[in-house]
Order: structure tokens, then sequence, then C-alpha cells
């Protein structure tokens, strides 16, 4: 299986599809008009290891519910990701059970080798 979770109004997010192309046999899921299940990301987390992993602390909701102040648990990470978009790290790329988080450069090449291999 190849997916790609994305959101479409980041534009990092955009550049990342471009360069991936071509994108043939990637179901893509824009996570703002579909959003995430939690069959989906208990899959993620079951590839990535942990909530923590896929939750974006540079989310503007982060800074602005000041949750670097609180401690937060794994169930909370789950819940704040499943509550809204913002909080899941993107893109998430999944590849033949194998999970590429984030938009770091060395993230993206490897996601990209692995997609058109």
């Amino acid at each position: 299986m190849k997916k790609i979770y994305y959101l479409s109004s980041c534009d990092t997010c955009k550049r990342i599809l471009n360069e991936l192309k071509p994108l043939d046999n990637v179901e893509i899921q824009d996570i703002k008009t579909n959003s995430i299940t939690v069959d989906q990301i208990n899959e993620m987390r079951n590839l990535a290891g942990s909530y923590e992993a896929l939750f974006s602390k540079r989310a503007r909701l982060y800074s602005e519910r000041k949750l670097k102040d609180q401690h937060l648990e794994e169930k909370d990470y789950k819940a704040l990701i499943l509550e809204h978009y913002t909080f899941l790290k993107r893109p998430v790329i999944l590849v033949n059970n194998q999970i590429f988080i984030g938009n770091s450069k060395k993230v993206v090449a490897s996601a990209k080798e692995i997609i058109h291999s």
C-alpha cells in the first residue's frame, strides 16, 4: 500500500507532492477535507512507534493552547491529532509498511526512493 496524508492548504505539502511525482498507485488523502480515522492513526502509530512521533509541535494551536507547558502522554497526542488536523506532522507517507513523517529533505528523499522502487 502507498498512501500520503497531506494538507492541501500547505505549500510545503504541495511542493513535496510535486517532488514525489509521478504518484501512480498512490492514494492521497487531504486531512483537512477527509479527517483521519482512529484506524488510520493507529496504523500510523504502529509504524512510527508512538503518537508523539506523529505530532507537530509547530502547529499554531500547540502554542495557542500552551501545550508545551503541559505534560502530554500518548493518549493526549492521539486525541489532539484526531481532534484537529493541524496536530499531525505532515506529510505522512506510508509505503509497504514503512512510514515517513515530516518534510525534512532526508525524509522526502528516502520516501521518493521507496515510492518509485
